[in-house]
């Protein structure tokens, strides 16, 4: 895949009869993925390049920064990663600005999706809007297709039950930590990549459950809800299964919030390394027992919880 840093970057190379989508794909999950295969088959079928245009920060980080922090599935660098596996050959990462937003709808086409990204075929979903104040919407594209020449394709929402898949509602599931949700919308196990950093050993050498502790390297990564979770451990090529706790601690005085990895027969100093964590399933919420003791015995419990779900 191809990664372009700007619209005009990538219309220095252009070739006519491209086959688009526009969005900001966050998560890229089995929705994003119905669209995404069919810009991929109908650029194969044209002997046509598939282009997909996004922007980052995300629009409402540039047009209401004092509003509440965002939180996103994937990082930019995760995102980069899932549109290259789901097939798509040029990847246009375009810095968004206020001045960016007062395009008009017809000046987005006309010049953006026409003149510099060379559009045959617009692939978009049912909800696509764009220009200043989201004025435009499937019903211009479909007006003005004909009078610039390229052609729209329109992807219905791809439901999960009676709910369309949508990256707010994949969100709402990880906050209140329904993963099976999540995941099922995602089509793969959501994940997080942190580095491993000291902590107190706490885990090691009084309850005999060593843990590498993690630091998030994007702080608008979405975390799950507070909890201990069964999860698959993702490092130098290997999969391990583990559990994982999220929270305040409470069973241990000024520890703090913390994320922390128990990795099920391992033994490797990883302490700097970067590794990743899927998270499978939620187990049960933090808790303060009355000794550490007490914390270890729930822990054995825990391990074999995780154990049988991983199976």
């Amino acid at each position: 895949m191809k990664i372009y840093s700007s619209i005009d970057e990538f219309a220095r190379f252009a070739n006519v009869g491209n086959v688009v989508t526009t969005g900001t794909f966050d998560g890229v999950h089995l929705g994003h993925r119905t669209i995404l295969e069919k810009v991929c088959n109908i650029a194969k079928a044209k002997n046509a390049e598939s282009v997909l245009l996004t922007f980052h920060p995300h629009p409402r980080q540039v047009l209401f920064p004092d509003t509440v922090k965002m939180f996103f599935l994937t990082t930019l660098e995760e995102r980069k990663e899932l549109l290259e596996k789901a097939g798509i050959q040029n990847l246009i990462v375009h810095p968004f600005t206020k001045e960016l937003s007062q395009v008009s709808a017809r000046y987005y086409v006309k010049d953006i999706l026409v003149e510099k990204l060379k559009t045959e075929t617009l692939v978009i979903g049912y909800d696509h809007h764009f220009g200043k104040n989201r004025e435009g919407s499937i019903k211009e594209l479909e007006k003005w297709g004909p009078e610039y020449s390229f052609r729209v394709e329109e992807v219905a929402p791809l439901k999960s039950g009676e709910l369309a898949i949508s990256s707010t509602k994949i969100r709402q599931a990880i906050i209140v930590g329904d993963l099976p949700t999540a995941n099922s919308c995602l089509g793969y196990t959501y994940f997080i990549t942190a580095t491993v950093v000291a902590g107190m050993k706490i885990g090691s050498k009084e309850l005999g459950y060593p843990t590498a502790n993690l630091e998030t390297e994007d702080k608008q990564k979405l975390s799950p809800a507070d909890g201990i979770y069964a999860v698959y451990v993702y490092y130098e090529g290997k999969k391990y299964k583990g559990m994982l706790s999220i929270g305040m601690n409470p069973t241990i005085e000024n520890k703090g919030r913390s994320i922390e990895v128990n990795i099920f027969d391992f033994n490797e100093n990883i302490y700097g390394k970067t590794i990743r964590v899927g998270f499978h399933q939620k187990i049960r919420n933090e808790e303060k027992f009355n000794s550490l003791a007490e914390l270890k015995a729930q822990l054995d419990k825990d391990k074999e919880v995780s154990l049988r779900i991983l199976k």
